[in-house]
């Protein structure tokens, strides 16, 4: 029987302080006070003194309360019970339905040993041609989406998981807006994949411990399932969320903060998330797609700057568009060679003329004469942002490679489009 305290010696926002002996960091107590019974989790231990992190709040807590810790950290069911489920950043169900205690993990572990690892090596289809053709999606890849305030960033993830080839969604919300939270589940269950899908969801309304614990509790049931052998793609919105209640917890523990008043640890706390991606030798794999969000379209704010230093690649979401200079895939080169003969070929020729169109569209809009080329590059521009460019377009990878060649021929001759005399003889469009 674990000790029960009835001193707690400081209550901070949501953070309240017992001294205990015989306690762990990140063991989970339950507080119980006139409101009732909430549970704990230890996030300090200094000379005696144990700092909880109040999950339902500290509103209704006094000095003379109970508390009484558990012996363990937080868990989550990892049983196929979750498939189709919804529940809040502490694992409690939000869909009125059942909890599960069956098969329970604990969050938070250390990331898979290097050893357990296989080299990435499989492509992760999405039928969105930016992602497809320019800048495919890795099996075990984490990747940021960059994006301001007002992007469709959540309404990209929500067309990933109803799209991708992959066995099992994980969606973690974080600070999401309710009405966002419904229109996901609802876009999901609409086409037959919630089914598929376990979300974790952390409204802005909830308390902020929560949103602490979305990854944690994501990535634990992603790790379960794969290494039951199913591929998992983990989709996260938003980690700024994420890292601005980091920064909310150390002020109210008044740590000493760094850039922009985050913590110290604010690398090492993202990076410990990332690092959950993994090929799992003789299992299956976790594959992380994260939206952070750069206040003021900054990337140089604390979070997206360090997220860049650990993650590989990124997309940028600008325009409800995914950019094609900035983003990029570091790991595309593992599965765009083995794909069709011709993709690597589309990607590099297809960039080099946007990148010329766009500086036709500077010299246009200074007033120069245009060429009979500047004249081809514009129609090949608008031809590229709207069937290659718009987040609309739907179409396998073979499909868009094929749309590529014909929007190439309609816009340039066949010498002017910089690719191999063999691979223009095979896919160049025959004229009818």
């Amino acid at each position: 029987m674990r000790k029960v305290y009835h001193k707690i010696i400081h209550i901070a926002g949501n953070v309240i302080t017992v001294e205990a002996d015989d306690v762990s960091y990140n063991e989970l107590a339950e507080v119980t006070s006139a409101r009732g019974v909430s549970l704990a989790q230890v996030i300090r231990l200094a000379d005696g003194k144990v700092s909880l992190q109040v999950f339902a709040g500290s509103r209704g807590i006094s000095t003379g309360d109970q508390v009484r810790f558990l012996g363990r950290p937080m868990q989550v069911s990892s049983s196929d019970a979750l498939l189709g489920r919804v529940f809040s950043g502490r694992g409690t169900p939000r869909d009125g339905r059942p909890e599960v205690v069956s098969d329970l993990v604990e969050i938070g572990g250390p990331s898979v040993n290097p050893a357990k690892r296989v080299i990435p090596r499989n492509m992760i289809r999405t039928n969105i041609p930016m992602i497809d053709v320019f800048n495919t999606l890795v099996e075990s890849q984490k990747l940021p989406i960059f994006s301001i305030a007002g992007e469709p960033y959540n309404e990209l993830l929500a067309r990933i998981a109803l799209q991708a080839e992959v066995d099992i969604i994980i969606l973690g919300g974080m600070g999401i807006k309710h009405d966002d939270y419904l229109t996901m589940k609802r876009t999901l269950d609409e086409h037959g994949a919630l089914s598929r899908t376990v979300m974790f969801v952390h409204t802005a309304a909830d308390p902020v411990v929560e949103c602490l614990m979305v990854p944690d509790m994501s990535l634990a049931v992603a790790e379960a399932y794969a290494l039951k052998g199913k591929r998992v793609l983990c989709l996260l919105t938003d980690m700024t969320n994420f890292a601005d209640a980091l920064k909310e917890i150390a002020i109210t523990m008044e740590q000493i903060p760094a850039t922009r008043g985050y913590p110290g640890d604010l690398y090492s706390q993202l990076a410990s998330r990332y690092e959950k991606a993994v090929d799992f030798d003789g299992a299956g794999s976790i594959t992380i797609l994260a939206v952070t969000t750069m206040p003021g379209d900054d990337v140089t704010h604390p979070v997206p700057d360090n997220t860049g230093y650990i993650t590989e690649g990124q997309f940028y979401l600008r325009n409800g568009r995914i950019e094609p200079f900035g983003s990029l895939s570091r790991l595309k080169q593992q599965v765009n060679g083995k794909t069709r003969s011709d993709h690597r070929a589309i990607m590099d020729s297809m960039i080099r003329m946007y990148s010329d169109y766009r500086s036709t569209l500077e010299k246009q809009s200074m007033g120069f004469q245009m060429s009979a080329w500047d004249s081809k590059l514009l129609k090949y521009g608008k031809l590229f942002e709207k069937h290659m460019m718009d987040l609309s377009v739907n179409i396998p990878l073979e499909e868009a490679l094929d749309l590529g060649w014909k929007i190439l021929a309609d816009c340039f001759d066949r010498n002017e489009v910089g690719i191999k005399t063999d691979l223009v003889d095979q896919y160049w469009p025959k004229k009818n």
